[in-house]
């Protein structure tokens, strides 16, 4: 199988590693080849802070990944989040050389050029530059405005920014575990992109995704990214909670909150009970579910409290920026049970959990579908429609045809083919040219040639 044919979405998380092989079938629905995953050791909070640990979670995964795709892994598509993470809103415009031409991908590609230009804080760097509506001369809300003519081509853009030690630690690792990194692409970004539907984004939706490290959020309405930041709290501090407050190991804490856990204690019994196997001899430890639900849920409102705050930082409560279709809540977080409820109550808005089944075509990898693979899906969504870009660029890449100069039948001398490239006529054998004429008419334009000759003849005829 040929590299161009398939993509590779990597997951760096704080809690797993996931590399996913896919392609585009026939149908243009996504066909898995093969997933790798991988205990993430080294990253905390969504940023690297164990490179050599990183590298070889990121083997384990390519490999396991490769072996289970039958094919190598040369080109990934990585996620990047963490506390790090800001975004802006920026205005900007271009004056185009040509307004005679219709605008093209060039044009929008120089006015994203002139962007990322922009002056951030020390040790930021731009990590996506958004286009968001256009504006052609005087014309505003333009959403497509390749094909118009136009001198000022102006546009707003949401400008998402990271932290440069960050970036290049990811990038060191990925290097480093022997790929190249084709794109580096905002988590909740890549997330929208597998769980999120055209209409959803069109009629005002938030995606929640609540992974390991961060809570990541990003804000669409009228098909438009508006929002986007990353919450330095998922569901491992949940589990460090119930850790400390039912003073048991990680381990059986991570155990409690998936198997038992809810985020609503009143919907939990008070005579339910499990027992968790105390350490070397010592006695069991007897935990209430209700108990459990308690720590869970003063954790998860404070996260929830943290989305509300970004959702009114939006303007999502007021009628004009109103949020039709809701919340969309995707994520490992988001399988903790009772969490809908509590996100509809504590919000105000609707909710659903997102499952990255939308555009998956076959069957091989039921737990795919899970929301807690919506970010690996999306990055290798989002490989792939850099690949298609890059085809499409290639087929319709114009094939420059080389200029031909009509010249006589019979073999040309050297002198000739330097006359040519010259733009003067062909010196014929039959014409004896002295070999400083000849120099001079070499030097001349093609209508200064013309004219030459015109005047010459008119002098023989004289």
């Amino acid at each position: 199988m040929e590299n161009q044919e398939y993509s590779v979405g990597l997951d760096i998380g704080t809690t797993k590693i996931v590399a996913i092989v896919g392609r585009r079938n026939a149908h243009g629905k996504i066909e898995i080849l093969g997933v790798g995953k991988a205990k993430s050791l080294g990253v905390h909070k969504g940023i690297v802070n164990n490179i050599s640990q990183t590298i070889n979670s990121i083997k384990a995964a390519v490999s396991e990944a490769q072996s289970s795709a039958g094919v190598p892994i040369r080109k990934v598509t990585v996620g990047i989040a963490g506390k790090h993470i800001r975004s802006l809103q920026h205005s900007d415009y271009i004056m185009r050389e040509h307004p005679d031409k219709f605008i093209t991908d060039d044009d929008i590609e120089a006015l994203k050029d002139q962007v990322k230009k922009l002056v951030m804080l020390p040790g930021e760097e731009i990590i996506h530059v958004l286009p968001q509506e256009y504006k052609v001369d005087s014309e505003g809300e333009i959403q497509e405005p390749i094909g118009m003519h136009g001198k000022r081509l102006e546009a707003n853009f949401h400008v998402v920014v990271g932290q440069m030690g960050s970036i290049r630690n990811i990038a060191r690792c990925v290097r480093e575990a022997g790929l190249e990194m084709e794109a580096l692409t905002l988590e909740p970004l890549a997330s929208s992109e597998a769980v999120l539907t055209k209409e959803e984004k069109e009629a005002g939706v938030a995606i929640v995704d609540i992974g390991g490290g961060t809570t990541d959020i990003a804000i669409f309405k009228d098909n438009i990214i508006r929002h986007t930041c990353v919450i330095p709290y998922g569901g491992g501090i949940i589990t460090e909670d119930i850790k400390e407050g039912c003073s048991i190991i990680e381990k059986h804490a991570e155990q409690l909150k998936v198997k038992f856990g809810s985020a609503v204690p009143e919907l939990e019994k008070d005579s339910t009970y499990v027992t968790i196997p105390g350490l070397h001899g010592r006695p069991d430890k007897e935990i209430s579910l209700k108990t459990l639900a308690q720590i869970i849920n003063a954790r998860v409102e404070e996260i929830l409290e943290m989305v509300n705050t970004e959702l009114k930082a939006y303007g999502a409560f007021e009628q004009k920026k109103k949020l039709i279709a809701g919340i969309v809540l995707t994520g490992g977080g988001s399988n903790l049970k009772h969490l809908r409820q509590l996100a509809n109550y504590t919000t105000g808005f609707d909710s659903r959990i997102g499952f990255a089944n939308e555009y998956i075509a076959n069957d091989k990898n039921q737990y795919l579908k899970g929301p807690e693979f919506a970010t690996s899906i999306g990055l290798l969504m989002e490989s792939l429609k850099i690949r298609d870009k890059k085809q499409n660029a290639e087929l319709h890449e114009p094939i420059q045809e080389p200029v031909e100069t009509k010249t006589e039948t019979t073999a040309p001398s050297t002198e000739t083919v330097q006359e040519t490239a010259q733009h003067t006529e062909p010196v014929q054998p039959e014409q004896s040219i002295s070999e400083q004429q000849s120099r001079r008419a070499a030097k001349l334009t093609f209508g200064q040639s013309l004219m030459e000759k015109v005047k010459k003849f008119f002098e023989e005829v004289e």
